[in-house]
This record gives structure tokens, sequence and C-alpha cells, in this order.
């Protein structure tokens, strides 16, 4: 529903997660999602009907961290030849010649 709604409503769409695990978060970001909503916790044993599907710390780091790493695979939309790409191209083009 992240890509219907944003094109319905034109506007951003979130994700409030309550699940266990950080996949479907993941996935809600590489849908579109403009923000998420996760609970957090000490210990994910505690009493509390949300602490199971909460994060702790050390998941709230990887879960950030995958986040960057998303957001950085899935870039601007826009095709570039960076430095670092034209040797090999200048080389491979040589090589088909």
């Amino acid at each position: 529903m992240i890509r219907t709604l944003s094109s319905e409503f034109n506007c951003p769409v979130g994700y409030s997660g309550h699940e266990v695990g950080l996949q479907t978060t993941l996935a809600a970001v590489v849908l579109g999602a403009s923000f998420i909503e996760r609970h957090i916790t000490l210990d994910r044993a505690m009493w509390g009907s949300d602490q199971a599907a909460s994060v702790e710390p050390p998941g709230l780091m990887r879960l950030v961290r995958d986040i960057r790493v998303i957001e950085q695979a899935l870039g601007d939309g826009q095709k570039k030849v960076y430095d670092s790409e034209k040797g090999m191209i200048k080389r491979l083009r040589n090589i088909s010649e």
C-alpha cells in the first residue's frame, strides 16, 4: 500500500512496524516509505504488550545502518558515470573493437 497511497494522495507515506524482526520495515523503505516508526525497548523480555515486537538498542542500530545502505543502493534515479568507472569503460571498448 505504500506506493499506492503515495501515488493516490501525492504525499509522503510512512510505515509503523509492530512485527518481530526488521525485514518488513526494511522492505517498507525499499517500497518508498518516507518515515518509519518502531517501538524500542531495553529488553524484549520485559512485561508489556509491545515488548516482543519492539527493537532493542542493537537492533535499532542495525535498522538505521541497513536503511542507510538501502538509501545509498537505491540512488537518486540518475545514471552517472563515475570517475572510477571511466578507465574500465575505455578498456572494455578497446577490447570489443
